[in-house]
């Protein structure tokens, strides 16, 4: 099993901007602030250690793969 590995909000902008998902920075840190509710449109933690936010890497992009997944599951051929 892989070590989990673990970057902060720039580092999951980047991330994501390489797999053509552009946000700014702005945008970044709204799916990580917990809403009303206190839940997150992503799944960012505090570090215990410095108090910045963290998001597993892979965890981010098995978010995204699992849309995708989900939105190809829910198409309609039509020939």
């Amino acid at each position: 099993m892989k070590a989990p590995f673990y970057i902060d909000l720039e580092d999951a902008r980047t991330l994501l901007g390489e797999i053509g998902i552009e946000l700014n920075e702005r945008q970044i840190k709204r799916a990580a602030e917990p809403d009303a509710n206190g839940n997150r449109k992503l799944p960012f933690f505090r570090d215990p250690i410095n108090g910045r936010l963290k998001i597993n890497r892979d965890t981010l992009l098995k978010i995204y793969r699992n849309e995708e997944i989900k939105a190809e599951n829910s198409m309609t051929f039509e020939l």
